[in-house]
């Protein structure tokens, strides 16, 4: 999987400087800000073949191939973009973004704050998924693009993806969100602040300030990628992956005992503090919190989604809880309500949240079936 040959090869990253003032939902305004993407496949001559990716919570611009020949990995998504994957580079120009906000090269905590001198850290304003549907049309607009084709994401993805289709009515044509909800459940809301509690309570968090310091809360931002992955795995997956193998130790006398699933979720703990910013964390599960469309229509999904005129597909996966198919269900009779063309599916997988990051058969093909389909219908309405 590691190799270009299977995917679309070697990319770069490349940054949108964008110097036009940026006032956000907060009202707080961003004088200059960059964003940080990546582009897969090309961009036809009339521009109509640009798909847009928007990223999960820990995601980024890196979705797919590679920086270079011997990375261990490939970009998170390079399961479903590439050539003839479900995502078909052959066919479509897709671009992903690191959001606004973001700690992977995107103007976000760990930038310097040009009014100070000094990195933001916390006092980076407090963005919205509104915001960063906002910035990505701007850099649609850097590129030339006036509509996408489709926009897609999951988890947090497919909130944008969402947000695009009533906040930019007239610049997509589809809108696939996977994995993803309208509004987050209480206990959603819930296991985002116990994430936040255990970076805010580090010893070395220092209200945020970190860096002034040279230090990382890495305890606490371990702590809490070891909560929130637990919840993106299913109860039958994790038995099937770990059981209850022991890692080391002797288990008859009782001590030093490691079970396989705690080597695992520390291991996946002190990873994350090696690529993560704390203070981005912070932010990005504020704005998971904070997003409901229907917030500006007294609660009214339908209502929210009555100017929106792009397809819709709504996927979502059996093993899910902590975006159960049942939340995605409400997008969907929401839509059906609004009288949208809307196509949705339950995929069966024991995988939980995660598996939309995986290439689960029934899930690429109801995707690429989708996505194909749209090119089939676009080509017919130019001729």
């Amino acid at each position: 999987m590691n190799s270009a040959a299977v995917s679309v090869g070697i990319v770069s990253p490349q940054r949108f400087h964008s110097v036009a003032p940026l006032t956000l939902q907060n009202g707080s305004v961003l004088d200059t800000y960059e964003l940080v993407y990546e582009t897969y496949g090309t961009l036809n001559t009339d521009k109509s073949n640009a798909l847009l990716i928007c990223h999960a919570l820990s995601g980024h611009h890196h979705a797919a191939g590679l920086h270079q020949e011997d990375d261990a990995k490939p970009g998170w998504w390079d399961a479903c973009i590439g050539p003839n994957k479900a995502i078909d580079t052959n066919a479509f120009f897709v671009v992903s973004v690191n959001n606004l906000g973001g700690c992977h090269g995107s103007t976000g905590p760990r930038s310097i704050n040009p009014n100070t001198g000094k990195t933001y850290g916390p006092d980076f304003p407090h963005v919205v998924v509104k915001d960063w549907v906002n910035t990505q049309a701007a850099l649609a607009d850097h590129l030339g693009i006036d509509v996408f084709a489709a926009v897609v994401g999951g988890s947090l993805g497919g909130m944008q993806a969402l947000q695009w289709s009533i906040d930019y009515p007239d610049r997509l044509r589809a809108c696939v969100a996977i994995a993803s909800a309208a509004k987050l459940s209480a206990q959603n809301i819930a296991f985002n602040e116990i994430a936040r509690q255990a970076i805010s309570s580090d010893q070395d968090f220092n209200e945020g300030r970190y860096f002034e310091e040279e230090k990382n809360p890495d305890r606490g931002l371990g702590l809490a990628r070891m909560i929130g992955h637990v919840t993106y795995l299913s109860a039958d997956g994790m038995g099937t992956k770990f059981g209850r193998e022991v890692k080391s130790g002797d288990f008859d006398a009782g001590y030093d005992v490691e079970f396989q699933v705690e080597s695992y979720l520390n291991y996946q703990g002190r990873a994350f503090t090696q690529y993560f910013d704390a203070n981005t964390y912070l932010l990005m599960t504020k704005a998971l919190d904070h997003f409901d469309p229907a917030r500006e229509t007294k609660g009214d999904l339908v209502s929210a989604f009555q100017k929106a005129t792009c397809k819709y597909l709504v996927l979502s996966f059996s093993t899910d809880w902590r975006f159960s198919a049942a939340r995605s269900q409400e997008i969907v009779d929401a839509l059906v309500r609004a009288k949208k063309n809307v196509a949705s599916a339950v995929i069966e997988s024991e995988h939980g949240h995660d598996s939309f990051l995986l290439p689960i058969e029934r899930y690429t093909n109801a995707l690429k079936t989708f996505l194909d389909q749209l090119l089939i219908m676009q080509k017919g309405e130019s001729e």
